[in-house]
């Protein structure tokens, strides 16, 4: 198996990398075959500690050898909102994995993909990552880019690391955001308790969020619109809620289960801009706000009539 870091796994711990994909096996032992040299970065063997760098090839052989990983093609519905002959974006559903795991090989983004497109995904980033240039969490929908060939993969990736995309998120807050505007920039680095998190801490890596709130419901919730200067993992949901205003909903960075009942997290990547691969011309995408952010929205805003 051949997984390539991207930009979301630099200063990631090679074993806490690994345990993202495997989910079900003890991080002992996924340090216990680095140790036997099962796991290689640029074909070296290296310490379980070993942060990695961008572009950094991961092979391994199947840790879990009595099961036989394969990614099949599933016939799932996508919303195609734009493409062309080198890339497409989609409008990913909120509860679905952007690529497969080796505890969740099904009902992915990228098994979607593969049915619709076949082969013609770039593979840039390994197998479990055809086509996938950028990502969002399980739990928040929206737009996102998807390229059909290595060569705009690469350009693609690029914009990103250039900062020359702008993605727009809409959210709820929890409470009275105080400010109409506000930048957060602060440094966002792993969590050191919980492996799975991420955290606001002084070794962290630059990260930038823009803030400016659309709708305010009294002190129990605001609606803002963020946008992405920088895309660190969980950059929104972890620059709110060290602002003490986590994402609604949002119950691994301490929002707690609000009133309105719905799949963790209320957050929507709703607007792209970009220029096309290989072109001058400027492609700009929006879409309306999701069942789940327009649920909660409903609820408030028919709260304050």
């Amino acid at each position: 198996m051949l997984l390539i870091a991207d930009e979301n796994n630099i200063n990631t711990r090679l074993d806490v990398f690994l345990s993202e994909l495997y989910e079900g096996i003890s991080r002992s032992k996924i340090q216990n075959a680095i140790k036997l040299g099962k796991v290689l970065v640029n074909k070296e063997q290296k310490k379980s500690s070993y942060c990695l760098k961008i572009d950094d090839r991961i092979e391994f052989e199947n840790l879990m050898p009595e099961k036989i990983i394969e990614l099949e093609p599933e016939n799932i519905p996508l919303e195609i909102v734009w493409e062309d002959e080198n890339m497409a974006v989609v409008n990913k559903p909120s509860g679905m994995l952007t690529h497969p795991t080796f505890q969740e090989t099904t009902g992915t983004l990228v098994n979607a993909l593969l049915f619709k497109y076949g082969q013609n995904l770039s593979d840039t980033n390994g197998e479990f990552r055809r086509g996938i240039v950028h990502r969002l969490d399980r739990n928040t929908s929206g737009l996102l880019m998807i390229a059909k060939n290595n060569k705009t993969h690469e350009y693609l990736a690029n914009i990103i690391k250039e900062h020359n995309l702008t993605k727009k998120y809409h959210a709820v807050l929890k409470g009275y955001y105080p400010n109409d505007t506000d930048t957060i920039s602060e440094p966002i680095g792993r969590n050191n308790v919980n492996p799975k998190k991420m955290a606001v801490r002084p070794d962290g890596r630059p990260s930038l969020t823009k803030l400016k709130v659309l709708e305010r419901f009294g002190n129990d919730a605001t609606y803002v619109e963020l946008t992405l200067v920088t895309g660190r993992t969980h950059q929104i949901r972890v620059h709110t809620s060290y602002k003490k205003h986590p994402v609604y909903n949002d119950t691994l960075y301490g929002a707690g289960e609000g009133k309105v009942k719905t799949q963790e997290q209320v957050l929507q990547s709703f607007y792209l801009k970009f220029a096309k691969p290989f072109s001058a011309q400027i492609i700009e995408l929006e879409i309306e706000p999701d069942e789940k952010l327009s649920k909660v929205l409903k609820y408030f805003r028919n709260r304050r009539v």
